[in-house]
């Protein structure tokens, strides 16, 4: 990992500025994700919502904006955690370089 990277105890980027699409990779090795183009669709959305809202999609939002802009047949929360294991909206959050969620455990 970069070492020149500053996270908080949650592996989240402390320095939102930090960001870029190497830290990304960087961010999802470490969750032991190797980034596809259906991720990076993804991330881009959850950029997106955070430059609207000024915090990243809990899942029910993620989903409806995964549908909405990605089509009915992604989404759905089996296809985001298949993507993104565990809590999908925490974890692509993290790896788009953003805090948490609200909500997110």
């Amino acid at each position: 990992m970069n070492n020149s990277l500053k996270l908080d105890s949650e592996g989240f980027l402390k320095n939102l500025s930090d960001w870029s699409p190497e830290t990304a990779d960087t961010l999802a090795k470490n969750e032991g994700i190797n980034l596809t183009a259906p991720h990076w669709e993804v991330i881009h959305l959850v950029r997106e919502f955070y430059q609207c809202f000024d915090h990243g999609p809990a899942m029910r939002p993620l989903v409806k904006l995964t549908a909405k802009k990605l089509g009915a047949d992604k989404g759905h929360s089996i296809y985001l955690l298949k993507l993104f294991p565990g809590s999908p909206a925490k974890l692509a959050s993290k790896i788009a370089g953003l805090p948490k969620p609200p909500n997110c455990l």
